[in-house]
């Protein structure tokens, strides 16, 4: 991509884009597949939690980053091939990694691959709950977040270079630290209590978008805002990721989370996207957030409806 120019060379431009996200989510499915074969039980926690760190520093270093090296120093082209190059290194770091400590059999056919890990997890007793928690889970952070920039900008006022400056640096950088804390709670909280602490502090901190709604915009009380959330937004993601990797069994690993993590995009892609602008409109944005705290309440209900089976994947051998 960094070879060719979008002015002369649009199309076969627009074919290497779509290879190239094609070969993203074939790794991200790969990647999955592996850090839930290679962590032992004890390690999930603190690996879920490495996970979304390693993710918002490659959002960092892809988005605001390259951004800057764009416009100020290397132009698009070189930028394209600096990218490269990072992914070159992690190819690297790759091939050093260690193998899991039991590795399962390769499937002989496609429909091993595909149909069997299926309906091993559809034959699991709650197994439509579970896929029903991974989707209520988030979804009431996934409602806040969709509109959160546009809030700032246009609910609550700031101006675009104080909501750049505030919610993409300091809110990637509280996830940060939401994530890590959230790997170091859970080894001690064990999983469910994680989600569903986790999972209240997440809908709760929406409550801050409604103070910045009712109250005049200052430039620290949107920082804190943004913290909050973030942090608290991280704490529920490493928990959440560490939920989907303890629902797959190795055997099907690939598969299985590939189904789950498709899941969990459904709250933020088809329910969030579509229906929060009327609901702003209806509500407004001081009782839309308000909503968004109550939306976030259905998927803790079924969380602890759940807790036994969630308390067993502590300890699969029982």
């Amino acid at each position: 991509m960094g070879l060719l120019s979008p002015s002369t060379d649009l199309a076969l431009l627009a074919l290497v884009a779509v290879f190239v996200a094609f070969l993203s989510a074939t790794q991200d499915i790969a990647f999955d597949a592996y850090s839930t074969d290679v962590l032992r039980d004890n390690e999930r926690a603190a690996g879920a939690a490495v996970k979304v760190l390693g993710y918002r520093l490659a959002m960092i270093v892809s988005g605001g980053l390259a951004l800057v090296l764009a416009g100020s120093w290397l132009g698009w082209s070189y930028t394209y091939m600096l990218m490269g190059l990072f992914m070159l290194l992690c190819a690297i770091a790759t091939v050093l990694a260690p193998e899991p400590e039991t590795v399962a059999a390769a499937p002989r056919t496609l429909g091993l691959a595909v149909v069997e890990p299926l309906s091993e997890f559809f034959s699991r007793r709650g197994a439509l709950m579970i896929l029903l928690l991974v989707v209520l889970y988030k979804l009431g952070d996934a409602f806040a977040g969709a509109l959160s920039t546009t809030f700032l900008i246009r609910g609550a006022g700031f101006s675009v270079e104080e909501v750049g400056m505030v919610n993409k640096i300091f809110g990637l950088a509280a996830t940060i630290v939401g994530a890590l804390a959230g790997g170091a709670l859970m080894s001690r909280m064990g999983l469910y209590r994680s989600l569903m602490w986790f999972g209240i502090l997440q809908g709760v901190s929406n409550f801050g978008y409604w103070v910045l709604a009712v109250t005049p915009p200052h430039l620290y009380s949107m920082a804190v805002v943004v913290a909050v959330e973030n942090i608290c937004g991280g704490l529920g993601t490493a928990a959440f990721v560490a939920l989907l990797m303890a629902l797959c069994r190795q055997q099907f690993s690939a598969t299985q989370f590939a189904l789950l993590s498709a899941l969990s995009a459904v709250g933020r892609t088809y329910l969030a996207g579509p229906f929060t602008p009327p609901l702003v409109e209806s509500f407004g944005w001081s009782g839309f957030f308000v909503l968004t705290v109550f939306i976030a309440v259905p998927g803790l209900l079924l969380l602890w409806y759940k807790r036994r089976e969630i308390r067993a994947l502590d300890n699969p051998a029982v």
